[in-house]
């Protein structure tokens, strides 16, 4: 492909802390990715369905409200009724390791909590797209 990497970075629910959030797209950005925020209180809906508009490679969401054990199934739920089948689906926060590896179970990509190193999370979509998506 010729185009970059497009990521879509999401906060969905309440949540009203985006700061993360707008770091990790910065450095996304300055990876040589496309990034598109949705900016807050997104709904699952409107995140899946930006994510077919936009055509993206991966969907990050950031979440720290703790509802991430209804956030993420029912972006996965979505993502599959949509035929996303081949777009990554990241993202971190405040998330318990045990609740981390069941959404790794339930097909949600790697997690990364607060304080990773931004370099670590675009050398993993880079990989992942360059896995999974013909780049």
């Amino acid at each position: 492909m010729d185009r970059p990497i497009r990521v879509l970075i999401a906060k969905i629910g309440l949540d009203g802390h985006d700061r993360g959030a707008k770091v990790i797209a910065s450095s996304l950005r300055d990876k040589g990715m496309e990034v598109i925020y949705t900016g807050l209180r997104q709904t699952p809906e409107m995140v899946v369905n930006t994510a077919l508009q936009e055509d993206v490679d991966a969907i990050g969401v950031s979440i720290l409200s703790g509802a991430h054990m209804t956030v993420f199934p029912k972006v996965i739920d979505l993502m599959k009724k949509n035929e996303l089948n081949d777009v990554l689906l990241t993202g971190g926060g405040i998330i318990p390791g045990e609740d981390m590896k069941k959404l790794n179970d339930m097909g949600v990509g790697k997690l990364f909590p607060p304080g990773t190193d931004t370099s670590a999370i675009s050398e993993y979509i880079t990989d992942w797209t360059k896995q999974n998506r013909n780049f």
